[in-house]
């Protein structure tokens, strides 16, 4: 899972991120993280912008991130495949996918990722795609 789907999962409660998260919260949805990859989302999220767009404070923040961290695969990154991407900071969500054998990497932003994806035969969804095809 892109840190652009936790970022919008927090910031929005009405989206299909925040449903997404709703359903890795209840146990439907597994979202694979390295250290990495975590320790990104946390700094993503305590950025003033983004806790000032949410209400939230640190602590708010932190008791999520563990929620979140508790209900997430940890993976380990035995292979990295750098440089695949552009953005150093997807290579992240990248090498969790295919180090995880991920379903799917999702992310709001499709195009990013697809011609890397595509050699890893990693399928690439927005947040709304993966709520259908793991639709209860």
């Amino acid at each position: 899972m892109d840190t652009s789907v936790v970022v919008a999962a927090f910031r929005s409660r009405r989206g299909a991120s925040n449903l997404l998260l709703e359903r890795v919260a209840r146990g439907l949805v597994r979202p694979l993280v390295t250290t990495s990859l975590f320790l990104e989302y946390e700094d993503v999220l305590l950025r003033p912008e983004h806790r000032l767009a949410t209400g939230l404070s640190e602590e708010d923040v932190e008791r999520a991130l563990a929620a979140l961290a508790s209900a997430a695969e940890p993976i380990e990154v035995y292979f990295r495949w750098r440089p695949q991407l552009r953005d150093p900071a997807d290579e992240l969500v990248l090498e969790a996918a295919v180090n995880g054998r991920a379903d799917a990497l999702v992310t709001h932003n499709v195009r990013h990722f697809a011609p890397a994806a595509r050699r890893f035969e990693l399928p690439v969804l927005t947040p709304q795609q993966c709520l259908q095809e793991t639709e209860p």
